[in-house]
Protein backbone atom coordinates (compact mmCIF):
# COMPACT_ATOMS: atom_id res chain seq x y z
CA UNK A 1 0.00 0.00 0.00
CA UNK A 2 1.27 3.48 -0.88
CA UNK A 3 2.16 5.82 2.02
CA UNK A 4 -0.29 8.57 2.95
CA UNK A 5 2.19 11.28 1.90
CA UNK A 6 4.66 10.55 -0.89
CA UNK A 7 6.71 13.46 -2.26
CA UNK A 8 9.63 12.84 -4.62
CA UNK A 9 11.99 15.34 -6.27
CA UNK A 10 9.58 18.24 -5.81
CA UNK A 11 10.72 21.73 -6.71
CA UNK A 12 8.40 24.75 -6.46
CA UNK A 13 8.73 28.50 -7.05
CA UNK A 14 6.10 31.17 -6.40
CA UNK A 15 5.08 33.37 -9.36
CA UNK A 16 7.70 36.00 -10.24
CA UNK A 17 10.16 34.44 -7.76
CA UNK A 18 13.62 33.46 -8.94
CA UNK A 19 14.63 31.31 -5.98
CA UNK A 20 12.67 28.13 -5.27
CA UNK A 21 10.51 28.04 -2.14
CA UNK A 22 10.99 24.26 -2.07
CA UNK A 23 14.06 22.66 -3.62
CA UNK A 24 14.24 18.96 -4.53
CA UNK A 25 12.08 17.80 -1.62
CA UNK A 26 11.67 14.10 -0.83
CA UNK A 27 9.28 13.20 1.99
CA UNK A 28 7.35 10.08 2.97
CA UNK A 29 4.87 10.01 5.87
CA UNK A 30 2.47 7.29 6.89
CA UNK A 31 1.15 7.70 10.42
CA UNK A 32 2.52 9.38 13.50
CA UNK A 33 3.11 13.01 14.48
CA UNK A 34 5.72 14.86 12.43
CA UNK A 35 6.98 18.26 13.60
CA UNK A 36 8.23 20.73 10.99
CA UNK A 37 10.77 23.24 12.26
CA UNK A 38 13.05 25.85 10.76
CA UNK A 39 13.49 29.60 10.36
CA UNK A 40 10.73 32.01 9.33
CA UNK A 41 10.56 32.28 5.56
CA UNK A 42 12.43 29.00 5.14
CA UNK A 43 9.58 27.14 3.41
CA UNK A 44 7.62 25.46 6.23
CA UNK A 45 4.24 26.93 5.28
CA UNK A 46 4.85 26.28 1.59
CA UNK A 47 5.49 22.61 2.36
CA UNK A 48 2.29 22.41 4.38
CA UNK A 49 0.24 24.10 1.64
CA UNK A 50 1.39 21.39 -0.75
CA UNK A 51 -0.45 18.72 1.26
CA UNK A 52 -3.92 20.12 0.46
CA UNK A 53 -3.12 21.50 -2.98
CA UNK A 54 -3.09 25.22 -2.16
CA UNK A 55 0.38 24.95 -3.68
CA UNK A 56 0.20 25.06 -6.66
CA UNK A 57 -3.55 25.42 -7.39
CA UNK A 58 -4.22 28.63 -5.42
CA UNK A 59 -0.78 30.26 -5.45
CA UNK A 60 0.25 29.35 -9.00
CA UNK A 61 3.94 29.33 -9.82
CA UNK A 62 6.24 26.68 -11.28
CA UNK A 63 6.37 23.12 -9.99
CA UNK A 64 7.94 19.82 -10.94
CA UNK A 65 8.29 16.44 -9.29
CA UNK A 66 5.72 14.15 -7.71
CA UNK A 67 3.40 14.74 -4.75
CA UNK A 68 0.70 12.25 -3.73
CA UNK A 69 -1.56 12.49 -0.67
CA UNK A 70 -3.97 9.69 0.23
CA UNK A 71 -3.47 8.14 -3.20
CA UNK A 72 -4.27 11.38 -5.07
CA UNK A 73 -1.88 13.27 -7.31
CA UNK A 74 -1.77 16.72 -5.70
CA UNK A 75 -0.77 18.39 -8.97
CA UNK A 76 -3.85 17.04 -10.75
CA UNK A 77 -6.46 16.96 -7.97
CA UNK A 78 -8.63 19.95 -7.06
CA UNK A 79 -8.28 21.26 -3.51
CA UNK A 80 -11.98 20.61 -2.82
CA UNK A 81 -11.34 16.88 -3.32
CA UNK A 82 -8.14 16.88 -1.26
CA UNK A 83 -10.12 18.55 1.55
CA UNK A 84 -11.95 15.27 2.17
CA UNK A 85 -8.65 13.75 3.33
CA UNK A 86 -6.67 16.75 4.60
CA UNK A 87 -7.64 19.06 7.46
CA UNK A 88 -5.71 22.35 7.46
CA UNK A 89 -5.24 25.26 9.88
CA UNK A 90 -3.48 28.38 8.61
CA UNK A 91 -0.91 30.46 10.49
CA UNK A 92 -3.29 33.42 10.52
CA UNK A 93 -6.43 32.13 12.20
CA UNK A 94 -8.14 35.47 11.55
CA UNK A 95 -8.12 34.69 7.81
CA UNK A 96 -9.80 31.31 8.25
CA UNK A 97 -13.15 32.44 9.66
CA UNK A 98 -16.12 32.33 7.28
CA UNK A 99 -19.26 32.66 9.43
CA UNK A 100 -19.96 35.32 12.03
CA UNK A 101 -20.49 33.02 15.02
CA UNK A 102 -18.34 30.29 16.56
CA UNK A 103 -20.72 27.33 16.16
CA UNK A 104 -21.54 28.10 12.52
CA UNK A 105 -17.89 28.67 11.66
CA UNK A 106 -16.82 25.29 13.10
CA UNK A 107 -19.60 23.57 11.13
CA UNK A 108 -18.64 25.23 7.82
CA UNK A 109 -16.42 22.39 6.57
CA UNK A 110 -18.99 19.75 7.48
CA UNK A 111 -21.66 21.66 5.56
CA UNK A 112 -19.43 21.71 2.49
CA UNK A 113 -18.90 17.96 2.73
CA UNK A 114 -22.65 17.36 2.94
CA UNK A 115 -22.62 15.78 6.40
CA UNK A 116 -26.21 15.17 7.66
CA UNK A 117 -27.48 17.86 10.03
CA UNK A 118 -27.91 15.56 13.04
CA UNK A 119 -24.41 14.13 12.73
CA UNK A 120 -23.01 17.60 12.11
CA UNK A 121 -24.53 18.95 15.33
CA UNK A 122 -23.23 15.98 17.31
CA UNK A 123 -19.68 16.37 15.95
CA UNK A 124 -19.66 20.11 16.61
CA UNK A 125 -20.86 19.50 20.19
CA UNK A 126 -18.03 17.02 20.80
CA UNK A 127 -15.29 19.31 19.52
CA UNK A 128 -16.67 22.31 21.43
CA UNK A 129 -16.38 20.26 24.63
CA UNK A 130 -12.93 18.85 23.85
CA UNK A 131 -11.44 22.29 23.15
CA UNK A 132 -13.29 23.97 26.04
CA UNK A 133 -15.21 26.19 23.62
CA UNK A 134 -18.73 25.55 24.88
CA UNK A 135 -18.88 28.95 26.53
CA UNK A 136 -18.09 30.59 23.19
CA UNK A 137 -20.65 28.64 21.14
CA UNK A 138 -22.85 31.60 20.27
CA UNK A 139 -20.20 34.32 20.42
CA UNK A 140 -19.43 36.55 17.48
CA UNK A 141 -16.04 35.77 15.93
CA UNK A 142 -15.27 39.49 15.93
CA UNK A 143 -15.40 39.62 19.76
CA UNK A 144 -12.87 36.79 20.33
CA UNK A 145 -9.28 37.16 21.44
CA UNK A 146 -6.50 35.97 19.14
CA UNK A 147 -6.07 32.76 21.13
CA UNK A 148 -9.81 32.07 21.09
CA UNK A 149 -9.90 32.55 17.31
CA UNK A 150 -7.01 30.12 16.96
CA UNK A 151 -8.88 27.47 18.96
CA UNK A 152 -11.97 27.96 16.78
CA UNK A 153 -9.88 27.52 13.61
CA UNK A 154 -8.36 24.33 15.02
CA UNK A 155 -11.83 23.05 15.95
CA UNK A 156 -13.00 23.62 12.38
CA UNK A 157 -10.24 21.31 11.12
CA UNK A 158 -10.55 18.67 13.84
CA UNK A 159 -14.30 18.30 13.40
CA UNK A 160 -13.71 16.99 9.85
CA UNK A 161 -11.85 13.92 11.18
CA UNK A 162 -9.38 13.89 8.28
CA UNK A 163 -6.80 11.18 7.58
CA UNK A 164 -4.09 13.87 7.48
CA UNK A 165 -4.25 16.86 9.84
CA UNK A 166 -1.94 19.76 8.95
CA UNK A 167 -1.51 22.53 11.53
CA UNK A 168 0.57 25.65 10.84
CA UNK A 169 1.71 27.08 14.20
CA UNK A 170 -1.47 26.11 16.08
CA UNK A 171 0.04 26.80 19.52
CA UNK A 172 1.30 30.31 18.71
CA UNK A 173 -1.41 32.20 20.61
CA UNK A 174 -2.62 29.58 23.09
CA UNK A 175 -2.16 29.74 26.83
CA UNK A 176 -0.61 26.73 28.58
CA UNK A 177 -3.86 24.90 29.53
CA UNK A 178 -5.36 25.30 26.06
CA UNK A 179 -2.07 24.25 24.44
CA UNK A 180 -2.06 21.09 26.57
CA UNK A 181 -5.69 20.38 25.66
CA UNK A 182 -4.91 20.70 21.95
CA UNK A 183 -1.81 18.52 22.28
CA UNK A 184 -3.83 15.85 24.11
CA UNK A 185 -6.34 15.79 21.23
CA UNK A 186 -3.52 15.53 18.70
CA UNK A 187 -2.03 12.57 20.56
CA UNK A 188 -5.41 10.82 20.72
CA UNK A 189 -5.85 11.35 16.98
CA UNK A 190 -2.38 9.95 16.33
CA UNK A 191 -3.10 6.91 18.46
CA UNK A 192 -6.33 6.44 16.49
CA UNK A 193 -4.50 6.38 13.15
CA UNK A 194 -4.56 10.02 12.01
CA UNK A 195 -1.31 11.35 10.57
CA UNK A 196 -0.39 14.81 11.89
CA UNK A 197 2.03 17.38 10.49
CA UNK A 198 2.60 20.38 12.75
CA UNK A 199 4.83 23.36 11.93
CA UNK A 200 5.68 25.18 15.14
CA UNK A 201 8.22 27.36 16.97
CA UNK A 202 6.81 26.60 20.46
CA UNK A 203 8.25 23.14 20.97
CA UNK A 204 8.61 22.61 24.74
CA UNK A 205 5.78 20.07 25.01
CA UNK A 206 5.52 19.06 21.35
CA UNK A 207 9.06 17.85 20.67
CA UNK A 208 9.19 15.14 23.37
CA UNK A 209 6.05 13.41 22.01
CA UNK A 210 6.80 13.78 18.28
CA UNK A 211 7.52 10.67 16.25
CA UNK A 212 9.70 12.52 13.75
CA UNK A 213 11.18 15.95 13.04
CA UNK A 214 11.68 17.68 9.69
CA UNK A 215 13.55 20.96 9.28
CA UNK A 216 13.09 23.31 6.34
CA UNK A 217 15.54 26.14 5.63
CA UNK A 218 16.02 28.04 2.36
CA UNK A 219 13.65 25.54 0.73
CA UNK A 220 15.83 22.55 1.63
CA UNK A 221 14.32 19.75 3.70
CA UNK A 222 16.25 17.66 6.24
CA UNK A 223 14.68 14.53 7.70
CA UNK A 224 12.38 13.09 8.76
CA UNK A 225 14.49 11.82 11.63
CA UNK A 226 14.16 11.12 15.33
CA UNK A 227 13.69 14.47 17.11
CA UNK A 228 16.82 13.97 19.24
CA UNK A 229 18.94 13.81 16.08
CA UNK A 230 17.82 17.19 14.68
CA UNK A 231 16.71 19.14 17.76
CA UNK A 232 20.07 20.80 18.29
CA UNK A 233 19.87 22.37 14.81
CA UNK A 234 16.63 24.24 15.62
CA UNK A 235 17.00 27.97 16.21
CA UNK A 236 13.72 27.77 18.14
CA UNK A 237 14.94 24.87 20.26
CA UNK A 238 13.36 24.56 23.73
CA UNK A 239 15.31 25.73 26.77
CA UNK A 240 16.28 22.19 27.77
CA UNK A 241 17.80 21.50 24.33
CA UNK A 242 19.87 24.69 24.50
CA UNK A 243 20.90 23.84 28.07
CA UNK A 244 22.07 20.44 26.81
CA UNK A 245 24.12 22.22 24.16
CA UNK A 246 25.68 24.53 26.73
CA UNK A 247 26.51 21.62 29.06
CA UNK A 248 27.81 19.35 26.29
CA UNK A 249 25.11 16.69 26.73
CA UNK A 250 24.62 14.58 23.60
CA UNK A 251 22.12 13.63 22.41
CA UNK A 252 20.24 16.60 23.87
CA UNK A 253 17.47 16.22 26.39
CA UNK A 254 14.04 16.83 24.86
CA UNK A 255 12.19 17.24 28.15
CA UNK A 256 13.00 18.10 31.75
CA UNK A 257 11.69 14.75 33.02
CA UNK A 258 15.18 13.42 33.86
CA UNK A 259 16.69 16.75 34.88
CA UNK A 260 16.67 17.67 38.57
CA UNK A 261 18.03 20.86 40.07
CA UNK A 262 18.93 21.48 43.67
CA UNK A 263 18.83 25.22 43.47
CA UNK A 264 17.36 28.29 45.06
CA UNK A 265 17.85 32.02 44.82
CA UNK A 266 17.60 34.79 47.32
CA UNK A 267 14.38 36.72 46.84
CA UNK A 268 15.11 39.56 44.40
CA UNK A 269 15.57 42.91 46.03
CA UNK A 270 12.81 45.26 44.99
CA UNK A 271 14.43 48.05 43.01
CA UNK A 272 12.17 51.03 42.83
CA UNK A 273 12.19 52.63 39.41
CA UNK A 274 12.64 56.34 40.04
CA UNK A 275 11.97 57.44 36.47
CA UNK A 276 8.84 59.48 35.78
CA UNK A 277 5.61 57.55 35.14
CA UNK A 278 4.75 56.73 31.53
CA UNK A 279 1.18 55.54 32.12
CA UNK A 280 -1.17 54.91 35.00
CA UNK A 281 -4.54 53.19 35.43
CA UNK A 282 -6.75 53.75 38.44
CA UNK A 283 -9.89 51.74 39.25
CA UNK A 284 -10.37 50.77 35.60
CA UNK A 285 -13.34 48.64 34.57
CA UNK A 286 -13.36 47.73 30.86
CA UNK A 287 -13.84 45.00 28.27
CA UNK A 288 -16.51 42.56 27.08
CA UNK A 289 -18.46 41.49 30.17
CA UNK A 290 -16.16 43.58 32.40
CA UNK A 291 -13.00 41.61 31.66
CA UNK A 292 -11.00 44.06 33.78
CA UNK A 293 -12.31 45.00 37.21
CA UNK A 294 -10.96 47.82 39.40
CA UNK A 295 -7.50 47.68 37.82
CA UNK A 296 -4.73 49.77 39.35
CA UNK A 297 -1.48 49.52 37.38
CA UNK A 298 1.35 51.73 36.21
CA UNK A 299 4.81 51.70 34.65
CA UNK A 300 7.74 54.08 34.47
CA UNK A 301 9.67 55.38 31.51
CA UNK A 302 12.35 52.91 30.48
CA UNK A 303 10.54 49.99 32.13
CA UNK A 304 9.55 46.75 30.37
CA UNK A 305 6.43 45.02 31.69
CA UNK A 306 5.18 41.60 30.51
CA UNK A 307 1.43 40.96 30.83
CA UNK A 308 0.38 37.30 30.97
CA UNK A 309 -2.89 35.43 31.47
CA UNK A 310 -5.32 32.92 29.96
CA UNK A 311 -6.80 33.35 26.48
CA UNK A 312 -9.60 35.88 26.77
CA UNK A 313 -8.48 37.08 30.22
CA UNK A 314 -8.17 40.72 29.12
CA UNK A 315 -4.55 41.20 28.04
CA UNK A 316 -5.48 42.88 24.76
CA UNK A 317 -8.14 44.94 26.51
CA UNK A 318 -5.54 46.18 29.01
CA UNK A 319 -3.20 47.27 26.21
CA UNK A 320 -6.01 49.01 24.35
CA UNK A 321 -7.03 50.89 27.50
CA UNK A 322 -3.43 52.04 28.01
CA UNK A 323 -3.30 53.11 24.35
CA UNK A 324 -6.51 55.12 24.66
CA UNK A 325 -8.32 52.93 22.11
CA UNK A 326 -10.87 51.85 24.72
CA UNK A 327 -12.50 54.22 27.18
CA UNK A 328 -12.95 52.58 30.61
CA UNK A 329 -16.55 52.26 31.81
CA UNK A 330 -15.25 53.54 35.13
CA UNK A 331 -11.90 54.59 36.51
CA UNK A 332 -9.23 56.60 34.71
CA UNK A 333 -6.33 56.03 32.33
CA UNK A 334 -3.44 58.49 31.98
CA UNK A 335 -0.53 58.52 29.53
CA UNK A 336 2.49 60.78 29.34
CA UNK A 337 2.67 63.11 26.35
CA UNK A 338 4.20 61.62 23.23
CA UNK A 339 3.53 58.93 20.64
CA UNK A 340 1.97 55.63 21.67
CA UNK A 341 3.02 52.72 19.43
CA UNK A 342 0.55 49.82 19.36
CA UNK A 343 1.12 46.41 17.73
CA UNK A 344 -2.15 44.43 17.44
CA UNK A 345 -2.22 40.64 17.49
CA UNK A 346 -2.81 40.51 13.74
CA UNK A 347 0.01 42.37 11.93
CA UNK A 348 -1.98 42.36 8.69
CA UNK A 349 -4.18 45.03 10.30
CA UNK A 350 -1.18 47.41 10.13
CA UNK A 351 0.52 46.60 6.85
CA UNK A 352 -1.20 48.24 3.87
CA UNK A 353 1.60 49.79 1.80
CA UNK A 354 3.57 48.35 -1.09
CA UNK A 355 6.82 47.70 0.76
CA UNK A 356 8.08 47.26 4.31
CA UNK A 357 10.24 50.37 3.83
CA UNK A 358 7.12 52.38 2.90
CA UNK A 359 5.41 51.21 6.11
CA UNK A 360 8.34 52.41 8.19
CA UNK A 361 8.53 55.71 6.29
CA UNK A 362 4.84 56.29 7.06
CA UNK A 363 5.49 55.89 10.77
CA UNK A 364 8.45 58.30 10.56
CA UNK A 365 6.63 60.93 8.49
CA UNK A 366 6.23 63.31 11.43
CA UNK A 367 9.66 62.73 12.96
CA UNK A 368 12.42 65.31 12.41
CA UNK A 369 15.31 63.91 10.35
CA UNK A 370 18.80 63.73 11.85
CA UNK A 371 21.98 61.74 11.29
CA UNK A 372 21.64 60.18 14.74
CA UNK A 373 18.01 59.27 14.07
CA UNK A 374 18.86 57.68 10.72
CA UNK A 375 21.62 55.64 12.37
CA UNK A 376 19.25 54.51 15.12
CA UNK A 377 16.68 53.53 12.51
CA UNK A 378 19.19 51.44 10.54
CA UNK A 379 20.27 49.78 13.77
CA UNK A 380 16.67 48.89 14.63
CA UNK A 381 16.05 47.39 11.19
CA UNK A 382 19.23 45.34 11.39
CA UNK A 383 18.47 44.18 14.91
CA UNK A 384 15.00 42.97 13.87
CA UNK A 385 16.33 41.43 10.66
CA UNK A 386 14.07 43.66 8.57
CA UNK A 387 16.80 45.26 6.46
CA UNK A 388 16.83 42.23 4.14
CA UNK A 389 13.06 42.42 3.48
CA UNK A 390 12.67 46.22 3.37
CA UNK A 391 11.89 46.21 -0.36
CA UNK A 392 9.37 43.34 -0.09
CA UNK A 393 5.59 43.57 -0.25
CA UNK A 394 4.35 42.70 3.28
CA UNK A 395 1.59 40.52 1.79
CA UNK A 396 4.20 38.26 0.20
CA UNK A 397 6.10 37.60 3.43
CA UNK A 398 5.80 34.64 5.76
CA UNK A 399 3.84 35.12 8.98
CA UNK A 400 7.05 35.53 11.02
CA UNK A 401 8.50 38.01 8.54
CA UNK A 402 5.26 40.05 8.55
CA UNK A 403 5.41 40.12 12.33
CA UNK A 404 8.96 41.49 12.26
CA UNK A 405 7.96 44.07 9.65
CA UNK A 406 5.01 45.21 11.77
CA UNK A 407 7.19 45.48 14.89
CA UNK A 408 9.74 47.57 12.96
CA UNK A 409 7.00 49.80 11.57
CA UNK A 410 5.46 50.66 14.92
CA UNK A 411 8.75 50.94 16.87
CA UNK A 412 10.38 53.30 14.37
CA UNK A 413 11.26 56.65 15.87
CA UNK A 414 11.03 57.25 19.58
CA UNK A 415 7.64 56.29 21.03
CA UNK A 416 6.92 57.26 24.62
CA UNK A 417 4.97 54.05 25.17
CA UNK A 418 5.19 50.85 23.07
CA UNK A 419 2.40 48.28 23.45
CA UNK A 420 3.10 44.89 21.82
CA UNK A 421 0.34 42.27 21.66
CA UNK A 422 1.80 38.75 21.18
CA UNK A 423 4.89 40.16 19.42
CA UNK A 424 6.63 36.78 18.93
CA UNK A 425 3.75 35.26 16.98
CA UNK A 426 5.33 33.36 14.07
CA UNK A 427 8.86 34.42 15.03
CA UNK A 428 11.78 31.99 15.02
CA UNK A 429 14.50 32.03 17.67
CA UNK A 430 16.74 34.48 15.80
CA UNK A 431 13.90 36.95 15.31
CA UNK A 432 12.93 36.63 18.99
CA UNK A 433 16.50 37.47 20.01
CA UNK A 434 16.33 40.49 17.73
CA UNK A 435 13.08 41.61 19.34
CA UNK A 436 14.64 41.33 22.80
CA UNK A 437 17.60 43.46 21.71
CA UNK A 438 15.33 46.05 20.06
CA UNK A 439 13.09 46.37 23.13
CA UNK A 440 16.08 46.70 25.43
CA UNK A 441 17.44 49.44 23.19
CA UNK A 442 14.13 51.33 23.29
CA UNK A 443 13.89 50.97 27.06
CA UNK A 444 17.41 52.35 27.44
CA UNK A 445 16.21 55.44 25.56
CA UNK A 446 13.29 55.85 27.98
CA UNK A 447 10.43 54.12 26.17
CA UNK A 448 7.95 52.32 28.42
CA UNK A 449 7.27 48.90 26.86
CA UNK A 450 4.32 46.63 27.69
CA UNK A 451 4.10 43.17 26.11
CA UNK A 452 1.06 40.90 26.24
CA UNK A 453 2.37 37.38 25.76
CA UNK A 454 2.06 33.66 26.43
CA UNK A 455 5.78 33.32 25.73
CA UNK A 456 7.23 32.88 29.21
CA UNK A 457 10.76 32.60 27.82
CA UNK A 458 10.40 35.99 26.13
CA UNK A 459 9.10 37.48 29.37
CA UNK A 460 11.99 35.94 31.34
CA UNK A 461 14.59 37.52 29.09
CA UNK A 462 13.09 40.94 28.54
CA UNK A 463 10.82 42.05 31.38
CA UNK A 464 11.61 44.06 34.49
CA UNK A 465 8.23 43.10 35.95
CA UNK A 466 5.50 40.58 35.18
CA UNK A 467 1.77 41.27 35.59
CA UNK A 468 -0.70 38.37 35.48
CA UNK A 469 -4.43 38.82 34.79
CA UNK A 470 -6.75 36.40 36.59
CA UNK A 471 -10.53 36.74 36.82
CA UNK A 472 -10.44 40.43 35.96
CA UNK A 473 -7.71 41.35 38.44
CA UNK A 474 -4.23 42.46 37.40
CA UNK A 475 -1.58 41.19 39.83
CA UNK A 476 1.93 42.60 39.92
CA UNK A 477 4.04 39.44 40.38
CA UNK A 478 7.41 41.16 40.47
CA UNK A 479 10.64 40.19 38.71
CA UNK A 480 10.73 37.23 36.28
CA UNK A 481 12.81 35.15 38.72
CA UNK A 482 9.85 35.25 41.10
CA UNK A 483 6.92 35.36 38.63
CA UNK A 484 8.16 32.73 36.15
CA UNK A 485 9.56 30.05 38.45
CA UNK A 486 7.78 27.31 40.36
CA UNK A 487 5.17 24.76 39.34
CA UNK A 488 2.58 26.85 37.50
CA UNK A 489 1.42 27.58 33.95
CA UNK A 490 3.33 30.83 33.46
CA UNK A 491 6.76 29.44 34.46
CA UNK A 492 9.46 28.84 31.87
CA UNK A 493 10.41 25.26 31.00
CA UNK A 494 13.47 25.40 33.27
CA UNK A 495 11.75 27.61 35.84
CA UNK A 496 9.31 24.77 36.62
CA UNK A 497 12.20 22.70 38.02
CA UNK A 498 12.82 25.01 40.96
CA UNK A 499 10.91 26.88 43.61
CA UNK A 500 10.16 30.57 43.46
CA UNK A 501 12.24 32.64 43.19
CA UNK A 502 14.59 30.64 41.01
CA UNK A 503 16.58 30.65 37.75
CA UNK A 504 14.29 30.93 34.72
CA UNK A 505 16.68 31.35 31.77
CA UNK A 506 19.19 29.03 30.08
CA UNK A 507 22.06 31.33 31.05
CA UNK A 508 20.99 31.38 34.70
CA UNK A 509 20.64 27.59 34.93
CA UNK A 510 23.92 27.03 33.08
CA UNK A 511 25.70 29.28 35.56
CA UNK A 512 24.03 27.43 38.41
CA UNK A 513 25.13 24.03 37.10
CA UNK A 514 28.67 25.29 36.71
CA UNK A 515 28.68 25.94 40.45
CA UNK A 516 29.57 22.86 42.49
CA UNK A 517 26.91 23.81 45.03
CA UNK A 518 24.22 22.94 42.48
CA UNK A 519 23.65 19.39 41.31
CA UNK A 520 22.05 18.08 38.15
CA UNK A 521 21.01 14.55 37.40
CA UNK A 522 20.52 13.83 33.70
CA UNK A 523 19.84 10.71 31.70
Amino acid sequence: MAPLVDIVGLRYSYPESIDPALADVDLTLDGGLCVVGGPSGGGKSTLLRLFNGLVPHLYGGRIRGRACVDGRDVLRTATRHLATSVGFVFQDAERQSVYATVERDIAFGLENLGVPAQEMRARVDVILEELCLEGLRGRSIATLSGGERQRVAVAGALVLRPRLLVLDEPFAQLDAPNARALLDICLRLRDGGTTLVIAEHRLDDLLPVADSLVTVAAGKLTGPAAPSLLADSLDSAPQVVRLSRAMGWAPPLLSTGTLHLDASLEPPHAQRNTAPAAWHLSGVVAGHGDLLIDVDASAARGEVVAVMGRNGSGKTTLLRVIAGLITPRSGSAWRAAGRVAYLPQNPAALLHRETVAAEIAWTMRGEPRSAAGDTAQRTLLGTLGVDTIAASDPRELSSGQRQRAAVAAILAGSPTVALLDEPTRGMDGTARDGLVAAVRGLAAQGTSVVLATHDSELASGIADRVMIIEEGEVRDCGAPSAALSGDHDHATQLGRLVGSPGPVTVDAVTALLANTAAQAVSR
